[in-house]
């Protein structure tokens, strides 16, 4: 997903709990959302996830293939 589109889904979503992001590798993260970081100097644009059991992931937008947001009720 490129840098443009994940900030745009992701800004919404910021503090808000019960997201889950699924990275291009497979992996996938589900937890509160921390910190977008979008323009720090040597760095790739990244977002921090805080999962149930307090560890905290940092991945980068460029890696993201899919964003969920949980909270969403289906039968709307």
């Amino acid at each position: 997903m490129d840098v443009s589109k994940a900030l745009e889904v992701l800004r919404p979503l910021y503090g808000r709990d019960n997201i889950e992001i699924v990275t291009l590798d497979g992996r996938r993260v589900r937890g509160l959302i921390r910190s977008l970081k979008t323009t720090q100097a040597l760095n790739r644009p990244s977002v921090k996830i805080e999962r149930a059991n307090g560890e905290i992931v940092k991945i980068a937008f460029d890696s993201i293939a899919e964003i969920i947001d949980h909270n969403v009720d289906p039968s709307r």
